[in-house]
């Protein structure tokens, strides 16, 4: 079943230097658009992470340094991504746990604005783990009755990803071919930012996830509190959390 798209819809998968999302980079980056009228359009970049790969990912994905020692870094092919990416909608396998917070913290460190708030997310895993519990090559094989040939690389995922979605839709009835409702099903958490370290209550108030203030208010902890900005600002969390934390600060003087 072909997807029903208002917006374009970009599949991606990132190879990175290892797991830790404030502190690890991209070193392959594959992106697969596909515009309403079903056309398809195909970026993948090896990236200059400008730290050295961890040996573990290295067993993983098989990108060396050697691989990566000439090429571009994020900072200098970010704007281009923007680019690639405008108006799009992004979908991906584990994307709301892994790959959206590494991209998110990539685009903090090199200063570029892309703004995630606007765009709606698919995540394929999701929609896999509700109905079957299973890994990507796994799901490549029950959905599409495919072996999942250089798995682990960012242009084979992307295309598996794109390919296992369009096969659920045809499989399960309960899901709507509509992106929203796609995003809606497989969204779960009410994460303020992707590491969710903030969350929204039942009232939809901002509170820390974590912590001596874990259930409180992020607004009324800086009022009461206001060297906890400094010490989080300082600490050892992702940038795009220090975003959130920052925006709800400036709101808040706002009042």
């Amino acid at each position: 079943m072909d997807l029903k798209l208002k917006n374009p819809i970009a599949f991606f998968d990132l190879e990175t230097t290892g797991i830790n999302i404030a502190r690890d980079r991209i070193v392959e980056i594959s992106i697969l658009k596909i515009d309403p009228g079903g056309k398809e359009d195909l970026l993948t970049l090896l990236v200059n992470p400008t730290i050295p790969i961890d040996p573990k990912a290295v067993a993983i994905h098989g990108i060396t340094d050697e691989d990566v020692e000439h090429k571009p870094t994020f900072a200098e092919i970010g704007k281009n991504l923007v680019y690639f990416l405008e108006g799009c909608d992004l979908a991906g396998y584990n994307i709301n746990k892994f790959d959206i917070p590494i991209l998110a913290e990539e685009f903090q460190r090199a200063n570029i604005d892309f703004d995630f708030k606007k765009r709606k997310y698919i995540d394929v895993q999701t929609i896999f783990h509700k109905m079957e519990q299973r890994t990507l090559s796994a799901a490549y094989k029950f959905y599409c009755n495919k072996d999942l040939k250089d798995a682990h690389r960012a242009e084979a995922d992307a295309h598996a990803t794109y390919e296992i979605l369009k096969a659920q839709l045809d499989q399960y009835s309960i899901l709507e071919n509509d992106v929203e409702a796609l995003s809606k099903f497989t969204t779960q958490t009410r994460n303020v930012d992707f590491a969710g370290r903030f969350v929204y209550n039942e009232d939809g108030v901002e509170v820390f996830n974590f912590g001596k203030h874990k259930g409180r208010p992020v607004e009324q902890v800086l009022k009461d509190e206001p060297s906890y900005y400094n010490w989080m600002m300082n600490g050892d969390f992702p940038l795009y959390t220090k975003k959130a934390l920052t925006e709800i600060k400036l709101r808040n003087l706002k009042k």
